[in-house]
């Protein structure tokens, strides 16, 4: 049987997901107090390893397999001119993933994590959300729970990523029909869309918002989203479920975060922000996610490449905090 059927179901997964470990955090704390080293002298360093021994239930954690999904959709929107790439280049572009010739393959080896790509229906794009619905209830559950089969339940780590010609579009409806603002406000270069194309997906955001009138978060997701961006959600919702932390990536990863953020809040305890990307408006998701990004080099690639590269910080991180001797260990003064 599916873990669920209906977005009443999904949600109520979500809403009754385990917390973080107290008692681990609380271990880890106490031992961070102990290594040779000033209180605080690491900086975030310290906050991330509290954060996974917390979710991973023990006062020394460890990342030992990080796993890295990649999730691909096409989308009806693009038929109102919103991207500079024809649709085609998705599969393309998931043929260069199976073949390990992305920038996100080779991140994932950097470091250690297995990754895998899914694609969804690339032959059936969603409806385009100017004119109807992008998908029934139906189709985004079946998306969703393609995320949600997509985890290891032995990753210690995850980062979602996606591949989707016109899904920076989709993604600013996301945004932009659950935290406000017209098209303009939320919609950015993608793939390097000129003026014109931006004023194209401004008016394809804003059509889709005049059509679609619920804000529920599920609806949203169905009226304006895209078959990727609920896998992501999916998959995000899964690694709560399982308590394994999360790296988000960019502007599409966080609006897919963002559904479950807008579902309660506390569904995204278990994630962190890799980077800012350089998409204009992603800044304000994650404010309105309540993230701070852990790097920030004007990365646009999506892929979940930006996440990817935290994975070392977070690596850097645990290993530091398990690592290290303390005062007592190392047979140092702790003054």
């Amino acid at each position: 049987m599916p873990a669920f059927t209906t977005f009443a179901e999904f949600s109520d997964l979500l809403r009754n997901a385990p917390a973080a470990d107290a008692a681990a955090h609380q271990a880890a704390a106490a031992r961070n107090g102990q290594l040779t080293k000033p209180p605080g002298a690491l900086g975030r360093l310290e906050d991330l390893a509290l954060w996974v021994a917390g979710w991973q239930g023990t006062g020394r954690p460890r990342i030992a397999s990080p796993q890295v999904l990649i999730f691909a959709g096409n989308h009806g929107v693009c038929a109102q001119g919103v991207s500079a790439f024809p649709a085609e280049v998705t599969a393309q572009m998931v043929a260069n993933f199976q073949h390990g010739g992305a920038a996100i393959n080779q991140l994932s080896k950097c470091f250690g994590a297995t990754m895998s790509v899914h694609a969804l229906e690339l032959d059936r794009p969603t409806a385009d959300f100017t004119q109807s619905p992008a998908m029934t209830e139906a189709e985004t559950v079946s998306a969703l729970l393609s995320g949600w089969q997509a985890v290891d339940p032995a990753a210690d780590l995850l980062v979602v990523g996606e591949m989707g010609i016109g899904n920076t579009t989709v993604a600013a409806a996301i945004a932009a029909a659950l935290l406000g603002g017209g098209g303009a406000e939320w919609v950015g270069r993608g793939t390097g869309v000129d003026n014109a194309g931006l004023a194209r997906k401004a008016r394809a955001v804003d059509a889709g918002l005049a059509r679609h009138a619920s804000r529920d978060p599920l609806q949203v997701l169905a009226c304006l989203g895209g078959r990727e961006i609920a896998a992501m959600a999916g998959a995000m919702a899964r690694a709560r479920v399982l308590r394994c932390p999360l790296i988000l990536d960019g502007f599409i990863a966080c609006a897919a975060a963002l559904v479950l953020h807008s579902i309660m809040p506390a569904a995204l305890d278990h994630a962190v922000a890799g980077h800012l990307s350089a998409e204009g408006a992603h800044g304000r998701l994650l404010a309105a996610l309540g993230k701070e990004p852990l790097l920030s080099l004007g990365l646009r690639l999506g892929e979940g490449s930006g996440a990817a590269l935290a994975i070392g910080i977070v690596q850097a991180a645990v290993a530091c905090h398990s690592g290290m001797a303390t005062f007592a260990e190392a047979g140092v003064s702790d003054g």
